[in-house]
């Protein structure tokens, strides 16, 4: 992917991983629209960017509430008609502040909500932008921490645990990447997932009292080859470990569950599936 005058949004960017890959995405010619739910934090990001020489614009929106995804939504496809880079990067730890099962404000399970609904909800709302571009790339930041989705229960009101809920909702996540891959074939937009490092030292991982065994800048790292590099060019439809592809669980490919999910997406965010 060129880098001229290309516009990448990155949720989640005012800390941790997200944060460094939209430092080193302006670092390399891209217009980065930084993402969070703290307009302090967002202004200190966005400056950081720009004292170092970058371009950068922020946007606040709470991705745990749906009209909030659909107020960015339509702010960024207002401002910026094309975009060449999402990277769905936002979500919530197993643990941190976050204790028990919780719910969004819309009434889902918050890890789901924020990690996986969001971000389809959002790519949903973004795609007219992306099409426009002719070679957009599409990232969705999982885990190698995964869990099968229970169909029966995916709002996991039993046996609830936050671990399950983060693995359920990464999970999703590889779903979702593989079936919007095979709809946008022929495009020109690629949609690949990654599980980006191990226990990096972001607040995410202090936060679940897990002493971090990589670093910020391994995962981003990882994050800018799928962004970036042409030996990846018209690739989709993949599940990255670190720097290479991999096996994610076997629910991903199963037809039948990515299915399921789809038609359970577009029910709870009130879209209309286009290919149905």
């Amino acid at each position: 992917m060129a880098t001229g005058e290309k516009i990448a949004l990155v949720t989640g960017s005012t800390d941790g991983l997200g944060r460094r890959v939209a430092e080193r995405l302006a670092g390399s010619g891209m217009t980065v629209l930084v993402h969070g739910r703290d307009r302090k934090r967002g202004a200190e990001t966005t400056k950081a960017i720009l004292d170092a020489g970058g371009k950068a614009v922020f946007y606040m929106a709470d991705l745990s509430v749906l009209s909030e995804v659909c107020r960015l939504a339509a702010e960024i496809r207002h401002e910026h008609p094309g975009l060449d880079l999402l990277v769905n990067n936002a979500g919530i730890g197993a643990a941190g502040v976050y204790i028990g099962r919780c719910e969004s404000p819309d009434g889902f399970e918050l890890r789901f909500a924020v990690n996986y609904l969001a971000s389809f909800l959002l790519t949903r709302l973004l795609l007219p932008a992306m099409e426009s571009s002719g070679d957009a790339r599409i990232i969705n930041v999982a885990s190698a921490g995964q869990q099968s989705i229970n169909f029966s229960d995916v709002m996991l009101k039993k046996h609830y645990s936050g671990v399950r809920a983060y693995c359920q909702s990464k999970l999703a996540q590889i779903l979702f990447t593989f079936d919007l891959a095979r709809e946008l074939s022929g495009t020109g937009i690629t949609v690949n997932a990654l599980h980006p490092a191990t226990y990096m030292d972001t607040g995410m991982v202090y936060g679940d009292g897990i002493i971090p065994v990589t670093s910020v800048e391994e995962g981003a790292d990882a994050v800018l080859n799928l962004a970036l590099s042409s030996a990846l060019n018209g690739q989709s439809g993949q599940y990255f470990d670190g720097l290479r592809t991999s096996r994610a669980l076997a629910q991903a490919y199963d037809a039948d569950a990515r299915q399921k999910l789809r038609a359970l997406s577009f029910t709870l965010t009130g879209l209309t599936d286009p290919v149905s």
